[in-house]
């Protein structure tokens, strides 16, 4: 019994655990066919994904991907050598690099610390990959590592960096494919110049620079890791925030670098014992760069040009001037910049008086080239610059420019039209009555020279004989001359008229700039030249956009300019502008009052250089000064700018024109301008005359003691004070009545 039971017993259990068995086999085949199936099934899902959804989402090339560029404005230094004068940039402060001129330690760094396995992998490296999607399920998160540098690069060009599994697995074959297309060099080039490394650099051109004020080529192995680490984690590896976090984050990737055998044990110590010196300290609160006056009269000359020359919207020429990598050649030159820079950095240098509301004098002054039209220097107001892109004295503000204006619109447009000469006999009288108006102005003080030369009345400034010039010129041609022939854009219809062409109180007045542009037709015979701040503009690969070369214009017969040129000369060395004379060079030039007094110019040139410089109060407001301020001020810019440099004289004038411009009416002869005056004065010196030391506290233009004869230059030397000039004109101050 026992036997057979125990017999029937192991058939049972045998037959059980077969059947188990056959069971488990079955569920396991079930199983299988059941996962088989499904990875089937997911494998054409995903297939079908990858062809219709994440294929069109590929297709990545770098040409195709825009980068936003700071774009630079250069000078050109004493050598020739373009160096740069400011950057410009929007939300993105990128300077691109080339792959030839980043070090090697960086890349090598970067290697270390971001993707190891980077020369060695296809854009994915598996075994970081696998262990971020493993470290995904069994933390349950959607958080992915892993990422090599073809990864970050694609992320960072596409701005994508949702944290998704579609997002992951679209990088992924993003990388793959980018890899076919693009060397390990060219992926490291692009990956170095996008990535973020805080302080709003881009890059690590701009880094090299905030960071440690270098190229990014002169950076050495411990700056090089230095740099590389901030990219981890900019806000705690900042160097400028936390100075010890980022020591550490530096010698981490030292250390992977010798552990990598990227470098030997000398460079690996000698790196990490280096004091890195940075820009600025830890914590130290950092400064907007402030630009220039000449740095923000470029940014808004090119975007104007980028508007009405390229046809850009406004928008999309800002977005090109801060995003396009623009390498814009300024026209600046650095000594006579720094010239005005010293002069007008400092408030002492002017006068103190204040206006009756309290305010500070304040002066603009721009120099430029007569034959080019570059403008070499400028300055928009006195002392420190309150910030960037704001209101400019010498580009933006409009004030009168008094009698400054009557060689452009009055004297030089007559001679040009053989109306009047140097000579000409003339009436300043009370009594004259001009033909096209009832309007006639009285001269400051009430006097009257009587017959005079049309010499002596511009030198002395009278404001009866432009009345009288302008009413043969006429107030159209007058007009016509400044707008179509000397750029002047201020001008408005009503400035069509006697008072304003012939006493300079234009409606809206006139800018600094466009004062220097005019007077340039007169040193460079004639000819009409635009001022420019820019000569050219290049984009990112060096391709022109804009070719800013000299516009100019045939303003006046070369014959004009040299004669205007003759009593300009004259004026400014015996007249209203006798404060400007420095000696050791010719100069010509003229004053000018607005009514009141509240504006005060002075606008001359040499053989070299036109400046005009303004003075006055933001709010129009008498100035209780002694003589022009402003005449004295080009003195102290134009004196030190021309030592050194070669004399030139000025061309000689040939004389030709009526006697008088008042009909029948003959005068005693007035004395013949052909008296040859020394070329130095008698003292030796190069002072203008004790005579002539300065304007009144009127602050009007009138000479103290202007001569009744006024004899030409000689062609050898610039003309120079007499030693007591006799007989003088007496004449009233050049002010607006």
């Amino acid at each position: 019994m026992d036997k057979k039971y125990t017999k029937a017993a192991a058939r049972t259990t045998a037959a059980t655990v077969s059947a188990v068995l056959r069971t488990a086999i079955k569920v396991f085949a079930t199983l299988l066919l059941v996962f088989i199936t499904t990875g089937l099934l997911f494998t054409c899902i995903f297939a079908y994904y990858v062809k219709t959804d994440l294929s069109s989402e590929l297709g990545i090339t770098l040409e195709d991907m825009t980068l936003n560029l700071a774009s630079a404005i250069y000078y050109t230094d004493e050598n020739g050598n373009e160096v740069e004068l400011a950057s410009l940039y929007d939300s993105e402060n990128r300077v691109w690099v080339d792959y030839g001129n980043i070090p090697e330690y960086l890349v090598k760094a970067t290697v270390a610390i971001e993707d190891k396995r980077f020369y060695e992998h296809k854009g994915v490296d598996w075994y970081r990959t696998l262990g971020a999607f493993g470290n995904m399920f069994l933390s349950m998160k959607n958080d992915f590592g892993g990422s090599t540098i073809t990864q970050q690069l694609i992320k960072n060009i596409t701005k994508e960096d949702d944290i998704t599994v579609q997002r992951k697995i679209q990088e992924i074959f993003s990388a793959l494919e980018l890899e076919t297309m693009y060397e390990k060099d060219e992926i490291m080039e692009w990956y170095l110049n996008v990535i973020y490394l805080g302080q709003g650099c881009n890059g690590v051109g701009t880094a090299a620079e905030v960071y440690f004020d270098k190229n990014v080529w002169e950076l050495s192995l411990a700056e090089c890791a230095s740099l590389v680490g901030i990219t981890n984690n900019p806000s705690k590896y900042d160097p400028y925030v936390k100075r010890a976090n980022n020591k550490e984050r530096q010698a981490l990737i030292l250390k992977e670098m010798y552990e990598q055998g990227l470098i030997d044990f000398d460079e690996y110590t000698g790196a990490v014992n280096e004091t890195l010196v940075f820009k600025r300290a830890e914590n130290e609160e950092y400064q907007m760069p402030l630009n220039s006056w000449y740095v923000d009269a470029v940014i808004n000359d090119v975007l104007d040009d980028l508007v009405n020359v390229k046809g850009l919207s406004k928008a999309v020429a800002h977005s090109l001037l801060y995003n396009g990598g623009l390498q814009i050649s300024a026209c600046i030159d650095m000594k006579v910049q720094g010239l005005v820079d010293n002069l007008y950095g400092d408030p002492s240098n002017f006068p103190t008086v204040k206006a009756p509301n309290g305010e500070s004098l304040q002066s603009s002054v721009v120099i430029l080239d007569p034959y080019t039209g570059e403008i070499k220097a400028l300055c928009g107001g006195i002392g420190v610059k309150p910030g960037n892109l704001v209101f400019s004295r010498a580009t933006d503000a409009q004030r009168p420019p008094g009698s400054s204006i009557k060689p452009i619109a009055i004297y030089a447009p007559a001679i040009d039209q053989g109306l009047i000469s140097p000579s000409t006999l003339v009436d300043d009288s009370p009594n004259i009555r001009l033909r096209g108006t009832t309007w006639y102005p009285r001269n400051a003080g009430g006097g009257n020279a009587g017959i005079i030369t049309i010499q002596q009345a511009l030198t002395s400034s009278i404001n009866t004989v432009s009345a009288q010039i302008l009413d043969k010129l006429t107030p159209s041609e007058s007009f016509s001359y400044l707008q179509d022939r000397l750029g002047f854009t201020s001008l408005v219809d009503a400035d069509r008229d006697y008072a304003p062409l012939g006493l300079g109180q234009i409606t809206n007045g006139v800018t600094v700039r466009e004062m220097a542009q005019a007077y340039d037709a007169f040193a460079n015979d004639g000819v009409f030249t635009y001022a420019r701040t820019y000569s050219l503009i290049r984009d990112a690969d060096g391709t022109t956009v804009l070719d800013n070369s000299a516009n100019t214009i045939v303003a006046f017969k070369e014959n004009t300019a040299w004669t205007i040129t003759h009593m300009l000369n004259i004026a400014a060395t015996y007249g209203t502008g006798s404060e400007s004379y420095f000696g050791g060079m010719p100069h010509a030039g003229k004053t000018g009052s607005s009514s009141d007094y509240n504006d005060r110019w002075f606008v001359g040139y040499t053989p070299y250089y036109v400046t005009a410089v303004w003075t006055g109060y933001d709010t129009p407001a008498y100035m209780n000064v002694n003589g022009n301020p402003a005449a004295k001020i080009w003195r102290k810019i134009m004196q030190p700018l021309h030592e050194g440099l070669e004399y030139k004289a000025f061309k000689t004038p040939t004389f030709s024109g009526p006697t008088n411009i008042f009909g029948d009416l003959m005068a005693s002869p007035s004395p013949s301008p052909s008296e040859e005056v020394p070329e130095s004065p008698p003292d030796g010196t190069d002072a203008p005359p004790s005579s002539s030391a300065g304007e009144p506290p009127s602050g009007t233009d009138v000479p103290s003691a202007p001569p009744t004869s006024l004899p030409p230059p000689t062609p050898s030397a610039p003309v120079t004070p007499p030693p007591t000039p006799s007989a003088p004109v007496v004449s009233p101050p050049d002010t607006a009545a």
